[in-house]
C-alpha cells in the first residue's frame, strides 16, 4: 500500500512539474512571444549571436522544446538560414541546462512566494500581458513546489528493495537506460523534467554516477524528438533543422555510452555531491556539444539536407526565387512577380474548392483549402523575404516601385487566403456538419458572387502582370459592382426571411457572413489596381477621376 501511495505521489509531483513548465511557456509566449520572435529573427547575424539569442530565449521560456519549435518555424518560412538556426538550437540546449542548474538550488521558499505573486498578478491585472506574466510566475511557483514534493517522495526510495532491483538492472543495461530516459522525455515533451527527476534520485542515493550519465544523455536525446515531430508540417527546411539538432544530441549520447566510465570519474572529482553531479553532467553535455559543433555547422546542415530533401511537388522545390539573380534586379523582380502570380493561382483554387464544397455539400474540398492556405503562407513569406533581400541593393525608382507592388499584392493575396480559410471555409464546414441547405435562390446568389470574385482575381492577375490602366479602371469599377451584389443579395435574403422560407431562416447567419467575407475578398483583390492608377494620376484620395467618381 505504501508503494502505491509513493507511486501516486511521484506521478502527481511529476505532473505538477510538467504543468508548471507548460504555464511558464504559455505565459511567456503570450506576454512576450512577439518580442522573443523578433529577438530570435534579428539574432541570426552570426553563429555566436544566434547561439546567444537561442540561449536567452530558452531562459525565458524554460523550455528548449518551445524555442526549437519557434526556430523550426522560422527556418520553414526562410526567416533564418539553416546554419544560424542550428546555432540557435545549440544555444537553446545550453539554456535549458542552465535552468536545471538554477532549479537545483535550495530556493523552495521562492516557490511559495511565486505562487502568491502569480495568483495576485493574474487576478488583479487588467491587461493581457500582465495576466500572462502572472501565469508564468505562477508556473514557476508550481515547478518549485513540484521539486519539493519530488524530493520528499524520492527520499524513501533509497531503502526500497524494488527500486534498488530495477536500478541495478538499468546499471547493467546502458542502452536500455538511455532509451528509457529518452522515452520519458518524449512523453513529457521535456528533457528538463527528466533531468530534475534523475537529480533527485541521485540525491536520494538510488542512482549511481554512470547510470545518471546514461539517463541524462537519454533525456537530452528524447528532448530533441518533440520539436522534430512538431515542425514536420512546416516544410522540409524546418524538419531538417530539428533533425540536425536530434543528430547532434544523438552523437553526444553515443559518446556518453562509450565513455561513461572516464567521464563519471573525471566529473565525480569536480562534483562529488550526487545531485550536483547530475546537474553538472547536464550542463557539460550541452556545453560540449555547443563548443564542438558551433564551428562546424555546415557539415551537419549538409547531412540533414541529404536526409530530408525537398519533395518534388513541394512549393520549396518549385520555387524560382533564385538568390543568384539578386545582383540583377530586373530578372530578380521578374521571378518574384512569377511566384506572386503562382500565389494568386493558389488563392483562386482555394475559392474554387470552397464554392464546390458549398454547392455539392462535400467536406473533402475544405481539407484541401487548409493545405493550400499553408502553401500560400509559405510562398508569401518567401516572396517577401526575397524582395527584402533584393531591396538592400541598388534599385532605381521604377524597380523600387515594382518591388513595393509585388510585396503589396502578395500580402493582399495572403489576406484573401486567410479570409477564405479562416472565414468562408469554416462557415462551409459549419453548414455541412449541421446538415443545413441554402434555398435555391440563396445558393444561386452565392455561387454567382463566387464566380464574380474569381473573375476579379483573374483580372487582377492580368493587371499585376501587364500594368494595364484600362483593366485597372475596370477592376475598380467591378469592386463597386461587388458592393452592389452583396447589398442586393442581402436584400433578397431578408425578403425570403419575411416570407418565412425554412431554408433561409436556418442559414441566415451563414449566408450573410459569406456575403460579408466575399466583399472583403474583392476589396483586397482590387487593391492591385490602385498603384497603377495613382502613378498615372487617375486616383485622387482613393477615388477614380471621371465617371467612376459618380459610380462610388
Amino acid at each position: 500500500m505504501n508503494s502505491t501511495i509513493q507511486l501516486i505521489d511521484l506521478l502527481g509531483a511529476a505532473a505538477l512539474l510538467l504543468w508548471g513548465l507548460r504555464m511558464i511557456k504559455t505565459g511567456v509566449l503570450r506576454a512576450y512571444g512577439a518580442v522573443l520572435r523578433q529577438w530570435l529573427a534579428r539574432g541570426a547575424g552570426n553563429r555566436v549571436a544566434a547561439a546567444f539569442w537561442g540561449f536567452v530565449a530558452t531562459l525565458g521560456l524554460q523550455s528548449s522544446t518551445a524555442t526549437a519549435v519557434i526556430i523550426g518555424s522560422f527556418a520553414g518560412r526562410g526567416i533564418v538560414q539553416p546554419r544560424m538556426g542550428q546555432a540557435m538550437m545549440l544555444g537553446a540546449n545550453l539554456g535549458t541546462a542552465i535552468v536545471t542548474l538554477v532549479l537545483s538550488a535550495d530556493v523552495h521558499w521562492i516557490g511559495s512566494a511565486a505562487i502568491f505573486l502569480g495568483v495576485l498578478t493574474h487576478n488583479l491585472s487588467r491587461g493581457n500581458r500582465s495576466r500572462n506574466l502572472g501565469r508564468a510566475v505562477l508556473g514557476l511557483g508550481f515547478m518549485l513546489l513540484a521539486l519539493q514534493l519530488l524530493g520528499h517522495v524520492t527520499e524513501p526510495l533509497r531503502d526500497s528493495p524494488t527500486v534498488a532491483a530495477i536500478l541495478s538492472g538499468l546499471g547493467d543495461a546502458p542502452v536500455f537506460a538511455l532509451l528509457l530516459a529518452a522515452g520519458l522525455a518524449i512523453l513529457g515533451s521535456s528533457s528538463l523534467a527528466v533531468v530534475v527527476l534523475v537529480m533527485l534520485l541521485a540525491g536520494a542515493g538510488v542512482v549511481g554516477p554512470e547510470l545518471a550519465l546514461w539517463l541524462v544523455a537519454g533525456a537530452n536525446l528524447g528532448g530533441a524528438v518533440p520539436p522534430w515531430l512538431a515542425v514536420r508540417a512546416e516544410g522540409a527546411a524546418a524538419e531538417r533543422l530539428t533533425l540536425a539538432n536530434l543528430m547532434v544530441r544523438a552523437f553526444g549520447a553515443l559518446v556518453v555510452l562509450i565513455l561513461a566510465g572516464p567521464i563519471s570519474d573525471g566529473l565525480g572529482q569536480l562534483l562529488p555531491e550526487p545531485a550536483s553531479f547530475v546537474v553538472g553532467a547536464h550542463v557539460a553535455f550541452n556545453l560540449a556539444l555547443l563548443l564542438l559543433f558551433l564551428p562546424c555547422l555546415s557539415p551537419v546542415a549538409h547531412l540533414a539536407a541529404q536526409l530530408v530533401p525537398d519533395p518534388v511537388d513541394s512549393p520549396e522545390a518549385k520555387t524560382h526565387l533564385d538568390d543568384a539573380l539578386l545582383p540583377m534586379p530586373e530578372m530578380a523582380l521578374a521571378v518574384a512577380a512569377r511566384e506572386t502570380l503562382r500565389l494568386g493561382d493558389l488563392v483562386d483554387e482555394m475559392l474554387g474548392r470552397t464554392v464546390a464544397s458549398l454547392r455539392d455539400a462535400d467536406e473533402a474540398p475544405i481539407a484541401e483549402v487548409s493545405r493550400l492556405e499553408e502553401q500560400v503562407d509559405r510562398l508569401t513569406e518567401s516572396v517577401k523575404l526575397y524582395v527584402a533581400r533584393l531591396s538592400r541593393g541598388e534599385l532605381d525608382e521604377a524597380e523600387a516601385r515594382r518591388a513595393t507592388e509585388i510585396v503589396s499584392y502578395a500580402i493582399n493575396l495572403e489576406h484573401v487566403g486567410d479570409i477564405v480559410e479562416g472565414g468562408i471555409a469554416e462557415i462551409a464546414t459549419k453548414k455541412l456538419r449541421k446538415k443545413l441547405t441554402f434555398s435555391a435562390e440563396g445558393q444561386a446568389e452565392i455561387s454567382a458572387f463566387f464566380l464574380h470574385t474569381q473573375e476579379n482575381l483573374r483580372m487582377a492577375q492580368a493587371i499585376f502582370l501587364s500594368r494595364d490602366a484600362a483593366l485597372a479602371r475596370r477592376l475598380v469599377a467591378r469592386k463597386v459592382e461587388s458592393r452592389r451584389i452583396e447589398a442586393q443579395s442581402a436584400d433578397c435574403h431578408m425578403a425570403r426571411m419575411r416570407i418565412g422560407l425554412a431554408e433561409t431562416l436556418e442559414t441566415s447567419t451563414i449566408h450573410l457572413d459569406i456575403l460579408r467575407d466575399l466583399k472583403r475578398v474583392n476589396a483586397h483583390i482590387a487593391s492591385v489596381a490602385y498603384p497603377i492608377l495613382e502613378e498615372l494620376g487617375m486616383l485622387e484620395e482613393s477615388r477614380l477621376k471621371g465617371d467612376l467618381v459618380a459610380a462610388r
